[in-house]
């Protein structure tokens, strides 16, 4: 339902919710600034349409510029109506949705327009880990608005949009590099996923507000559930892809994966068991198995988003090291340190399936027994411990005949190496076969369902 004029923005609203459920509000708000000259243009909405609406019947909020009136500047009627998105969302407890088109803040109205853009940015940062936010940029999205996308917990492009703090030609000695391309965005600063265009994009808004709590009290999602609980999971293997996996476990094969243009390494996404929603984590057959700055701070986020809206954690654990390169070590340890505290500070249940290798510190870092996790489970063909046995070998026996080194990787793999043995001193919960993982899985998060730690005194890590 809307009183407005059609217009691009409310057409891309219309598109995205289900069918005459949008609620427009303050449709006849129009800009107050009377310099230069704008009182002789019209100024619909004062460039924005806002309101509510259902997405599978799931209440959200959204607001949506429109490029056609003022070239979609934000001015200070049109911020206030952005402002009034947030807090209502956050006062009904339900998922903000922001479709962006914007050519700047409105230089007419200077302090004002500026101000008003300065608490529409508080209010998307108050929003966050309160309700799910989704920025859908469409159009142009840079300086303020920027900000705004960036606090958003998901960010979808088209390819026509453009995203960025500072214009590509502002940037001193930049000739080549389109840095607000959408592909740069996805690839370079891991910001954003890319779609072909609005239908794309819209369809993902809708599988994830489908699947994702509407606030931080809902307390997890779970959803009724055709799919066989006990089916066997094809393509469960130490040489099965992430995505094979992840696809083979879930309800209907069905997985959303997100921001998969950047850092390969790891692998971020959300699943279905049984109809509760769980959010992944999967190391990537990429660089040999090893764990990236990029990589682990991806995850980092990822797992921040789950605990605060307290969506289970599984981690597909496959993972040999860390990428060794002298950029990587500039900033490797804090990436690392910034995934530890995110993920022992987590206290949803939390699962660790080893599916290939599990090596070293880096396969700790990955939801070990010792990080926190509930229950580690390992395939029956994967592999554990503090490095390959034949390499340990090398350093145990660095001196010794080629005979010598065998027995020795041999004595390793049989007493300090294998899952087997991890089992034993009580690091693996149960060994099991690939065509079981689903229905161990389903089992599992059943038992954790109810989970409860005690609550910490700090306000925040300091990481």
């Amino acid at each position: 339902m809307s009183n407005a004029t059609n217009s691009p923005a409310l057409s891309r609203v219309e598109g995205l919710l289900d069918e005459n459920s949008f609620v427009e509000i303050m449709s006849e708000v129009t800009s107050r600034s009377t310099d230069f000259n704008l009182t002789n243009d019209e100024t619909p909405g004062d460039g924005v349409v806002i309101g509510h609406g259902l997405i599978d019947g799931n209440l959200v909020f959204v607001y949506s510029q429109d490029s056609s009136v003022l070239g979609g500047t934000v001015g200070e009627k049109h911020a206030e109506k952005i402002r009034k998105v947030y807090e209502d969302a956050v006062n009904y407890g339900a998922p903000v949705i922001g479709i962006i088109d914007c050519g700047g803040v409105r230089l007419q109205e200077s302090y004002d327009a500026l101000n008003s853009l300065g608490n529409v940015i508080q209010a998307a940062a108050k929003t966050s880990g309160v309700v799910p936010v989704v920025s859908c940029v469409v159009g142009n999205c840079g300086g303020g608005m920027n900000v705004v996308a960036g606090v958003s917990d998901f960010v979808f492009m088209t390819k026509q949009a453009s995203l960025f703090v500072n214009s590509p030609d502002a940037l001193p000695g930049n000739k080549n590099v389109i840095t607000s391309a959408p592909e740069f965005q996805s690839k370079e600063v891991g910001l954003a996923d890319v779609f072909e265009n609005e239908t794309e994009l819209f369809n993902k808004v809708r599988e994830l507000i489908a699947i994702i709590p509407a606030n931080n009290m809902e307390g997890g999602r779970v959803d009724d559930c055709d799919d066989d609980l006990n089916r066997a999971s094809a393509n469960v293997s130490k040489d099965s892809s992430i995505e094979d996996i992840s696809k083979s476990i879930s309800d209907d094969e069905n997985v959303i994966i997100l921001r998969s243009s950047y850092a390969k390494d790891m692998t971020t996404g959300f699943i279905r068991l049984n109809g509760m929603t769980v959010g992944f984590i999967g190391n990537s057959d990429y660089d040999e198995y090893s764990l990236s700055s990029n990589g682990l701070n991806k995850a980092s986020d990822f797992v921040k988003f789950l605990d605060s809206y307290e969506i289970p954690l599984l981690t597909l654990s496959n993972v040999k090291g860390y990428r060794r390169s002298i950029d990587e070590e500039k900033t490797i340890s804090k990436a690392i340190s910034s995934f530890t505290v995110a993920l022992a500070n987590a206290d949803i249940p939390k699962i660790n399936l080893i599916t290939g290798n599990a090596f070293g510190s880096a396969a700790l870092l990955m939801n070990s027994k010792s990080l926190g996790a509930d229950l580690v489970f390992a395939l029956s063909d994967s592999d554990m411990g503090i490095m390959d046995a034949t390499k340990a070998a090398k350093i145990i026996c660095p001196d010794g005949s080629v005979e010598d080194q065998k027995n020795a990787a041999d004595k390793f793999s049989n007493v300090q190496s294998g899952t087997i043995n991890a089992a034993r001193r009580g690091l693996v919960d149960r060994i099991v076969n690939g065509i079981d993982v689903r229905k161990y899985l389903i089992d599992g998060f059943e038992f954790l369902y109810t989970k409860k730690e005690n609550e910490s005194l700090k306000k925040h890590s300091t990481k």
